[in-house]
């Protein structure tokens, strides 16, 4: 399970992201976001290289707050073919220089997400080592294939990130629709989707929500 160090990390997840964001398709704040951590989980690597975090991010930088769901994967090196979705380097106190990555452009993070819809990956707590996180659940349905996949096409839109993926024991690709804002859902499948993830964050003040982090849908 993942370990979680107690350390610090220079500049900030939420340091990075502020540079970041306003360059990216669906940012809907102002000029500079203003960031508060909203929420999030990990899941693991299965070689234990990568870290994979899925996080979730308020911005109050708008006219009203938008909570933003960020795919990160931490590297001890440069992502081979990954430079336009580095969103930049970070000193770790015990790991050293670690590249910082939009997961939905890393391989190892697509793949775990893609095992976690299928039930072959678990979640784990975003903030405490080797813990699991019984509020993040999915529901699947039909035939969604099996592992390994190979990432066929990735495509950002106004709300979300498309990761076109041909997976094993499927006659035609599937697509992870990576929700980037995130708005409260009522239970159940969405019309035309074969599955998705569901989590938990904290909105201002002391609000909670709950809503689709990934969907699985035919392309």
């Amino acid at each position: 399970m993942a370990i979680i160090h107690r350390t610090t990390l220079t500049p900030t997840k939420l340091e990075l992201l502020t540079s970041w964001l306003p360059g990216q398709l669906w940012y809907q704040g102002g000029a500079e976001p203003r960031l508060e951590k909203a929420g999030g989980f990990r899941v693991d690597d299965p070689d234990g290289e990568v870290g994979l975090e899925f996080m979730a991010a308020t911005d109050v930088s708008g006219d009203e707050p938008v909570i933003y769901h960020v795919p990160l994967s931490y590297r001890g090196g440069p992502l081979p073919g990954g430079d336009g979705a580095l969103i930049g380097t970070s000193e770790h106190g015990t790991l050293g220089t670690r590249w910082v990555y939009d997961g939905t452009h890393d391989p190892v993070l697509v793949t775990q997400m893609f095992a976690l819809l299928l039930g072959e990956a678990e979640p784990q707590a975003q903030s405490i080592s080797d813990t699991l996180d019984p509020s993040v659940t999915r529901s699947i349905t039909g035939n969604t294939g099996a592992l390994p996949i190979e990432v066929a096409g990735v495509a950002d839109a106004a709300r979300s990130t498309d990761v076109v993926v041909r997976a094993a024991g499927t006659p035609g690709p599937l697509m992870l629709r990576v929700n980037r804002v995130l708005r409260p859902n009522a239970p159940g499948l969405m019309t035309g989707s074969l599955g998705h993830v569901t989590a938990e964050w904290t909105g201002p003040g002391v609000c909670r929500s709950r809503g689709r982090f990934i969907v699985l849908r035919v392309p």
